[in-house]
């Protein structure tokens, strides 16, 4: 039976394909925690409140992408380069999604526009990151190998979001409302596309490490498009809706640690 678990399990299972998930995802952690900390490091004067938050953004990003590739030395894995087609941080740049990496290499202070555009990215990027974690969570919490690795990831990625929500409501209150509003709806809309094609890119890498045959791919690749269009028709609006979130102060402190890894 084709189901999302069995698909999970399936590349769980083979050395070859986990190699490839986690390097996929080790990389794109990695990647967010360097443009986390340059953006933290160029806050404006006006938000260096928001600072230390960026911060400890920034570092738990960074102890996701350690997560992943200790579950790689788990297996006596290294990590693999990642197909182009299949970099989910690298595609949403080129997308306008993310604050240019060439601005962030300057040392220049960034804008109040900067960082209301840069969280309100975060906003929709933390919520696909969120609801991948959180069915990651529904199939493999438990798992020996990856349960206490996906459990730890998920929690921070729901202080990230509830964070974005929390800090896109003040400075809606503050008078940046209609750019929250008008970039939120570009972001989602420019995300499900990026989505779509990496999802795409890497069921085609996964399904030549498995050996899938054409009308198992065809399945799968149909069932990308579909969910596409659905996010495409409305579905794009959960990623870009603001709401007062129960976890307040989500990121106050300092980053959690990872000791068993």
């Amino acid at each position: 039976m084709l189901s999302a678990r069995s698909l999970f399990q399936e590349i769980v299972d083979c050395d070859d394909s986990f190699q490839l998930f986690c390097s996929i995802a080790a990389s794109g952690e990695a990647q967010g925690g360097w443009e986390n900390g340059r953006i933290a490091a160029l806050v404006p004067e006006s938000m260096r409140e928001l600072a230390p938050k960026i911060t400890r953004h920034g570092a738990d990003e960074d102890k996701h992408g350690r997560l992943f590739n200790a579950l790689l030395r788990k297996r006596q894995l290294d990590p693999v380069p990642v197909p182009r087609a299949t970099d989910y941080t690298m595609l949403l740049e080129q997308r306008g999604i993310g604050l240019a990496h060439e601005k962030l290499r300057r040392d220049e202070p960034l804008t109040e526009q900067d960082i209301v555009v840069y969280l309100s990215h975060s906003r929709v990027t933390e919520q696909r990151a969120a609801d991948q974690m959180e069915l990651l969570v529904r199939y493999f919490g438990e798992h020996p190998e990856l349960g206490t690795a996906v459990r730890m990831i998920r929690e921070d990625e729901e202080n990230h979001l509830a964070y974005c929500h929390e800090e896109l409501l003040r400075l809606a209150a503050a008078g940046h409302g209609p750019t929250i509003r008008r970039v939120l709806r570009e972001a989602a809309l420019a995300e499900i596309r990026v989505h779509r094609d990496v999802s795409l890119a890497v069921m085609a890498h996964m399904g030549r490490a498995l050996h899938w045959s054409k009308a198992r791919s065809a399945v799968l690749a149909a069932g990308i498009h579909a969910k596409y269009a659905y996010e495409r028709l409305g579905g794009w609006r959960r990623m870009a809706d603001l709401r007062m979130p129960e976890r307040r102060g989500a990121l106050d402190g300092p980053a959690t640690t990872a000791p068993a890894f």
